[in-house]
C-alpha cells in the first residue's frame, strides 16, 4: 500500500489540497466552539463576586450547557450521515455563535441556564457533524493525525479563550468577551459555507489526482439509510469505546469547568495569574495530542497492529490523567498542583490516538452516529463532573475527594477498554 500510495501522491499537482482547506476549518471550528464553551469559566470569579453566585450554583451553570449538547449529538450525526455535513456544520455555528452573544442579557439565573442550554443545543451537533465529514474526506492513512490536530484547535480555543478573556474583562468588560466571541463564530460560519463541501466528489475545483488520492484509501461511506442500532448495543467494541468515552470525558470536563476557579480560589493565584497559567496544561495537550497523532499513523503504517495502538494511547491516558490527579490531591505547593494539572491533561490528549478516532476504526460509514451516540453519552460526564464537583467543594471543602473520584472512574476506563476495545472494522 505504501508504494501505491506514494505513486499517487507523486502524481498530485503542486498547489493547496482541497482536503487541507476542510481540515484548517475543522480546526478552527473547534478553536471557536471551544472559547464559546469555556469563557464563562474564565469569567466565573467575576460573575460569581457580581452576581453572589457560591459554588453549588456557579457548579450548575456550568453543567447546563451539557444538557442541550447532550440532546443534539445523535440527531447530528445522523444527519451529517444521511444528507452531509456542510450544512449541518453551518447552521450550528451561526446558532451557537447567536447564543454566545445574547449570554450577557441573560443576567437572571433561568436567563443564564436558558442561554447556556441553547449555546449546549448548537455546539452539540458538531462534533459527530465533523466525524462523519472526515470519513468522507479524509482518507484512511491520514485520520489519526488529522482527527489529532482537528482537536488541538480545541486547546488553542481553550488557550486564547483564557488570555483574551482576562483581557478584554479588564479593558472591556466581561460582556464584550460574549459580544466578541459571537461575532467571530458568524464569519466563520460565511467562509465555511463558501469554501467546503460535504463530499469532496462535490467540491467544484479539487483536482482529479487529489480526488483519486482521497478515493484510494478511503473505506465505503454511502449515505446511512438505516442505522443497524441493535448491531451496535451487541458489539463489546462499541460498548468498550462508550464507556471510555465517558470515562475520559469526566476528568476532561472536571478540569475544563473548575480549573480557572480552582488556581483562583483554592491555589491562590490572582486572575492575571490564572490567565497566563492557566493556558500551560492546554499548551502541554496540544502537543501530546499532535504527537500521537502522528506517531499512531506512523506506527500502523509500519505494520504495528491498530488494536495495540488504540489500547497503548488509550491505556496512556487513563493511567496518566489518574497518576497525576492522585499527586495532585497530595502537594500542597501551588506550582507543583500547576505541574500535575499540565502533565495529567497532557496524558488525556493522548487519547486522541485512542478513543476519538475508534468511531472511524470500527465503523467508518456510520462514524457521525457513532460518535453522536458514544458523545450522548460522554456528554453526561459534562453535565455531572461540574455540579458534583461544586457540591463536593460546597459542602465538604475537599478537593482531594474530587480528585480521588476521578481517578477511580479513569481506573474502570482502563480496564473495559483493555479488555474489549479493538482498532478493526466491526460494522460494514
Amino acid at each position: 500500500m505504501a508504494t501505491e500510495l506514494g505513486t499517487i501522491a507523486a502524481a498530485r499537482p503542486t498547489g493547496w489540497p482541497r482536503r487541507f482547506t476542510v481540515v484548517l476549518l475543522f480546526f478552527t471550528c473547534a478553536l471557536i466552539l471551544y472559547i464559546d464553551r469555556v469563557n464563562i469559566s474564565v469569567v466565573a470569579p467575576v460573575l460569581m463576586t457580581e452576581f453572589g453566585w457560591d459554588p453549588a450554583v456557579t457548579g450548575t451553570i456550568l453543567s447546563a450547557f451539557f444538557v442541550g449538547y447532550l440532546l443534539t449529538q445523535l440527531p447530528g450525526g445522523w444527519l451529517a450521515d444521511r444528507f452531509g455535513g456542510k450544512s449541518v456544520v453551518g447552521f450550528a455555528v451561526a446558532w451557537w455563535s447567536l447564543a454566545t452573544f445574547l449570554t450577557p442579557f441573560a443576567s437572571a439565573l433561568p436567563l443564564m441556564l436558558a442561554v447556556r442550554i441553547g449555546l449546549g443545543i448548537g455546539e452539540g451537533v458538531t462534533p459527530p457533524a465533523l466525524h462523519s465529514m472526515t470519513a468522507r474526506w479524509i482518507p484512511a492513512h491520514e485520520r489519526t493525525r488529522v482527527i489529532a490536530f482537528d482537536v488541538t484547535g480545541v486547546y488553542v480555543g481553550i488557550m486564547l479563550a483564557f488570555p483574551l478573556s482576562v483581557w478584554i474583562v479588564t479593558h472591556w468588560g466581561w460582556p464584550w468577551v460574549f459580544y466578541s466571541f459571537g461575532v467571530l463564530g458568524v464569519l466563520w460560519a460565511v467562509l465555511w459555507y463558501l469554501l467546503v463541501t460535504s463530499r469532496p466528489e462535490e467540491h467544484p475545483t479539487i483536482s482529479a489526482a487529489e480526488l483519486a488520492y482521497i478515493r484510494h484509501d478511503l473505506p465505503e461511506v454511502a449515505p446511512v439509510e438505516a442505522v443497524p442500532w441493535r448491531l451496535f448495543f451487541s458489539s463489546s467494541a462499541f460498548w468498550a469505546l462508550l464507556i471510555g468515552q465517558f470515562c475520559t470525558l469526566w476528568t476532561w470536563y472536571m478540569l475544563l469547568t473548575w480549573l480557572p476557579i480552582y488556581l483562583v480560589k483554592a491555589r491562590g493565584f490572582s486572575l492575571e495569574e490564572m490567565g497566563v497559567y492557566a493556558m500551560l496544561p492546554y499548551g502541554a495537550m496540544l502537543l501530546t495530542a499532535n504527537s500521537a497523532g502522528w506517531l499512531a499513523d506512523r506506527m500502523i503504517r509500519r505494520g504495528v497492529p491498530i488494536t495495540l495502538v488504540r489500547k497503548g494511547f488509550q491505556s496512556l491516558c487513563f493511567v496518566g490523567s489518574a497518576l497525576c490527579l492522585l499527586l495532585l490531591s497530595a502537594t500542597a505547593s501551588p506550582w507543583l498542583a500547576l505541574l500535575y494539572i499540565t502533565l495529567g491533561l497532557g496524558a488525556v490528549a493522548t487519547s486522541a490516538a485512542g478513543f476519538l478516532v475508534n468511531h472511524l476504526d470500527i465503523g467508518p460509514r456510520y462514524a457521525g452516529v457513532l460518535m453522536g451516540l458514544t458523545n450522548t453519552i460522554g456528554t453526561i460526564p459534562g453535565i455531572l463532573a461540574p455540579a458534583i464537583t461544586g457540591f463536593i467543594v460546597q459542602f465538604t471543602g475537599s478537593w482531594e475527594l474530587v480528585f480521588y473520584l476521578a481517578a477511580g472512574i479513569s481506573a474502570v476506563g482502563e480496564v473495559i477498554w483493555l479488555l474489549f476495545a479493538t482498532g478493526e472494522q466491526v460494522f460494514e
